[in-house]
């Protein structure tokens, strides 16, 4: 049976459709969660996507905490159940404190958008278990607030129990987040967020499929999952 992953809409959103096409080549059926639903429609993960939610009035994200579909994806994953936040997605998740630090403008205070390279720090995630190799992984980026930031403590709190889960590589850094941070899981390890964008790097017709291992990794976790009776949870190291 194909796993069923939620896929969030919001107001906005335009990365939706990547990460619908992202699912599918990595072997997952695709729902759709609109954000004024309290329902997850019974699905094993749930994927929060790019986008502009609710415009990214006020500051990215922060509206999009407060629907109700949110107030269902937070009580999943304090069950256990698995998240991954896509640029807009990491900030909703941020913002609804399901993940640690903050996104902020981007130091040049410019949007941007281009090809960069990711490492995974860790390979025996739910998000990065497929990858294979720690290596660099090109995908794109296009955001104005990607500054990933935490206070000193924090961050030496991420690094010390294995949070980090991807940093910028090859001094690709395009917004100035601290230590290169380009994604975090919470505690737990079972919700994780990240700027770039695997979801469109899942084929080479369209520049890259360096993302697939990412998505792959939660699509077979997402299914592991749904055919056990606990969720996959990988912790600190």
């Amino acid at each position: 049976m194909t796993v069923r992953i939620g896929v969030v809409i919001f107001p906005g959103s335009n990365r939706d459709i990547d990460a619908f096409n992202g699912l599918r080549v990595a072997g997952a059926e695709p729902v759709e969660l609109w954000h004024e639903g309290d329902s997850l429609d019974d699905v094993a993960a749930v994927l929060v996507p790019g986008g502009f939610a609710y415009g990214d009035y006020l500051r990215a994200g922060v509206i999009a905490r407060f629907s109700p579909v949110m107030r269902s994806v937070a009580a999943f994953a304090d069950d256990g159940g698995l998240v991954l936040g896509i640029c807009k997605g990491f900030q909703v998740l941020t913002e609804s404190h399901l993940l640690p630090g903050a996104l902020l403008r981007n130091r040049e205070l410019r949007f941007v958008s281009r090809q960069i390279a990711i490492t995974p720090e860790r390979l025996d995630s739910p998000f990065t278990r497929a990858i294979g190799e720690r290596r660099p992984l090109r995908m794109p980026v296009a955001h104005g607030e990607g500054c990933y930031f935490a206070d000193a403590a924090e961050l030496d709190r991420l690094e010390r129990d294995g949070q980090v889960l991807f940093r910028y590589a090859d001094g690709s850094n395009p917004n100035g987040s601290l230590r290169d941070i380009a994604g975090v899981t919470n505690a737990a390890g079972n919700v994780a967020g990240l700027m770039p964008h695997p979801e469109t790097a899942v084929e080479e017709v369209i520049g890259s499929a360096d993302g697939l291992g990412i998505i792959r990794s939660f699509v077979e976790s997402a299914a592991e999952r749904a055919t056990s009776a606990r969720p996959v949870l990988v912790g600190g190291r």
